[in-house]
């Protein structure tokens, strides 16, 4: 496992990059105030055959924060100064919340540069509702910092279940979110407010895996659903016992979608 500092569109980038030289890429992208350590257990079983590259999103984890606001655009270009830069031609993507709606992104404007996109928990477009929650998340951060948002995301992103039992699982994402750095929360949360890539998913070509909580608030799975049916080649996973952060409420679900999925890709 490498840890580098990587230059790209304007800021500087922390990166992990780990597994056999000359393996096919697999690129990890994470959610709102999380980092990259989102994906210690599934880089952890995929790396003894995958090239894998995780990175921190500007203003999360180790990454340099910006002022924003930040766009979807800007978002992509991130990732395009990164692979670059490691000489990535193309890459499978696997990303979470606004990690997968960067995944949408590069499938419409750059599809040369992906195998495959596996999105979790990615809706594609913003309602009125949806836009509404991120700017209320900008709103409590500003009065109170990142810890007036903890526990409303705990409560928005995990399932009833998960929290009465409280897993140590929670404490690390409790940690994430209040580590991350406010200004590219808000940058982020900016960004979220214009998603708006339904209109133009038929356009990408490569296969897309959706893969969704069956409790997810912010990605239900009938929103996914939709989703999926307006991509050519697409499959669409419902992961039990899970809401938004799937990848952590029920990982081998999560897991099991995932390696089927590349084993036919």
């Amino acid at each position: 496992m490498t840890n580098m500092q990587i230059n790209s569109n304007g800021t500087t980038f922390n990166c992990v990059v780990e597994g056999p030289e000359g393996a096919p890429w697999i690129t990890l992208s994470h959610a709102l105030a999380n980092n990259l350590t989102l994906w210690d257990e599934i880089a952890g079983q995929l790396s003894d055959r995958y090239r894998m590259l995780r990175y921190d999103q500007r203003g999360h984890g180790g990454s340099k924060a910006v002022p924003g606001p930040y766009t979807f655009p800007m978002l992509i270009d991130d990732v395009l100064g990164i692979w670059d830069h490691l000489g990535v031609d193309k890459s499978h993507w696997i990303g979470l919340s606004i990690g997968g709606m960067i995944g949408y992104g590069l499938g419409i404007h750059h599809p040369e540069r992906l195998h495959t996109i596996i999105a979790c928990d990615s809706r594609p477009d913003a309602p009125p509702d949806y836009a509404a929650y991120f700017q209320s998340r900008i709103d409590k951060a500003r009065a109170g910092g990142m810890e007036n948002v903890v526990e409303p995301t705990i409560e928005r992103w995990f399932t009833p279940e998960t929290r009465a039992k409280a897993p140590p699982v929670l404490d690390r994402v409790r940690e994430m979110i209040r580590t991350t750095d406010p200004v590219g929360h808000e940058g982020c949360c900016e960004a979220l407010k214009t998603l708006s890539y339904g209109p133009e998913l038929h356009k990408i070509p490569v296969p897309v895996l959706f893969i969704g909580g069956k409790q997810d608030k912010g990605a239900p799975p009938e929103a996914l659903a939709e989703a999926a049916a307006k991509v050519k080649d697409s499959k669409h996973v419902v992961i039990p016992d899970a809401g938004h952060i799937s990848a952590l409420e029920n990982p081998p679900a999560v897991m099991e979608a995932i390696e089927s999925w590349l084993s036919c890709h």
